[in-house]
């Protein structure tokens, strides 16, 4: 093949390699926020900020790794169709009674995947079942909407069951 055909040829392949890479921006977690510390059967808020430029933002990934247990499958909660571009609010936990988890901890990593199947950066959150936990800390006021993104969801466990 001619050289002078070849040289704007691979010049037009690389371009759209590269717009093409451009496009697949992946989430990015801005900001997060949780107690550390809780009563075993309160519910866990974990306060999230996260935006997508392209604004295909579909999943709330989340695994938990918990002393004597191991690590949980995924969970997956869906982001709803009005907060793919961007969202600030909280998903949940919830942790059961009873369960042994006093004095225990477990730590909570969260993702956002695209629909381009792009993931965010992890964030690690780290959670101490107290026994004498009033009530779970809160962001900062102001910090995060009010606005509940769903459930993460996963079953936690009795420690030794």
């Amino acid at each position: 093949m001619n050289t002078k055909k070849l040289i704007p040829l691979i010049v037009g392949l690389a371009t759209l390699v590269w717009v093409g890479m451009a496009h697949a921006a992946a989430p990015v977690i801005t900001s997060h926020f949780a107690s550390p510390e809780l009563r075993a059967g309160d519910t866990w808020k974990i306060y999230l900020k996260a935006s997508d430029s392209d604004g295909d933002m579909r999943y709330i990934m989340a695994a938990v790794k918990q002393a004597g247990v191991g690590v949980y499958p995924v969970g997956i909660t869906r982001i709803r169709e009005e907060n793919r571009k961007e969202f600030s609010g909280y998903v949940y936990l919830n942790t059961p009674i009873g369960a042994g988890l006093t004095f225990h901890t477990l730590t909570l990593t969260l993702w956002v995947q695209d629909r381009a199947g792009n993931f965010s950066d992890p964030v690690e959150v780290p959670l101490y079942f107290g026994s004498r936990v009033e009530a779970q800390a809160a962001p900062a006021a102001g910090a995060y909407q009010d606005q509940d993104l769903g459930p993460v969801m996963i079953s936690l466990r009795s420690i030794g069951a």
